[in-house]
């Protein structure tokens, strides 16, 4: 029997859909479309576990599952003795405490004695702790935001992203507990083969995550003009240059951070680069 992988990942929410884009991309297909618990991908040794996202730190740990993909605040939240492999860049937010927009709130102190409503319990009461605050946290599931406006607590520890959905409920965010991604995780004691397993994806994620945000760049030089152009590109390591069939023209080939692209290739047209070619990126093994 094939030795295969067993990766736990969310059924819903808000990870599901980055972590099976992310499995798409790197080769490993998963039809996930019949909503069954276990699903084996296609082309790569691989089975998927489909679980709600609290229940897999837990489930890697017991090594039911071999590895997972997860939000760090959940496996914060589970303490699971489970290895951080990968940090897989998506999936940003931050565990945060906020208070009514109309509270007048002067430090942690003002937490003492009062009612906080959370999903994350572990991870508020070791922050309170570690201010010396004694507070109230009350446990709840779903629609944390509205338990200020009910009359339920004083303040409320959630997750937050874009910060909308405080907005919405009259609530400022007041303090930054954590800040949290999706992660890949791993049970420590691995076999070696289900290791060999593990760092292939490791190496295939690496080679997605290295070609975001960055472009692929072509363009003819004249010699007269090069040394201004590389000038130009002097932060970038070592761009290719290859001359023309037309005498007197070289191509240079280079990769651009996205964020700083057309400032830069408005410096690299002023400094003589003319047919400048812009290429994505799908994947850039470092």
């Amino acid at each position: 029997m094939n030795t295969r992988l067993r990766v736990a990942v969310q059924s819903k929410g808000r990870l599901n859909e980055d972590t099976l884009r992310l499995l798409a991309e790197a080769g490993m297909k998963v039809d996930a479309g019949k909503r069954t618990l276990l699903v084996e991908a296609r082309n790569y040794p691989l089975e998927v576990l489909f679980l709600r996202d609290d229940d897999i730190p837990q489930t890697v740990a017991d090594g039911v599952a071999d590895a997972g993909i997860v939000g760090m605040n959940e496996l914060a939240e589970q303490g699971a003795a489970a290895d951080v492999v990968h940090q897989l860049g998506f999936g940003a937010c931050r565990l945060s405490i906020a208070v009514p927009k109309e509270t007048d709130y002067t430090g942690v102190d003002w937490l003492n004695d009062k009612k906080i409503a959370t999903s994350y319990p572990g991870i508020l009461k070791r922050f309170l702790e570690s201010r010396g605050v004694h507070a109230h946290p009350h446990v709840i599931t779903g629609s944390v935001e509205i338990a200020t406006g009910i009359g339920l607590a004083d303040a409320i520890f959630d997750i937050v992203s874009s910060g909308s959905t405080l907005v919405s409920n009259n609530l400022r965010e007041v303090e930054v507990v954590m800040q949290s991604e999706a992660v890949l995780i791993a049970h420590p004691k691995l076999s070696d083969e289900k290791r060999q397993i593990l760092d292939e994806m490791v190496f295939r994620f690496k080679a997605l995550q290295g070609a975001a945000g960055k472009k692929y760049v072509l363009m003819n030089v004249p010699k007269g003009a090069l040394d201004s152009v590389l000038h130009e590109l002097s932060g970038i390591k070592s761009p290719t240059v290859m001359p023309l069939a037309q005498e007197g023209w070289c191509s240079v080939h280079t990769v651009l951070e996205e964020e700083s692209f057309w400032e830069k290739v408005g410096r690299l047209k002023e400094a003589g680069a003319q047919g400048i070619l812009v290429l994505p990126i799908e994947k850039m093994v470092l």
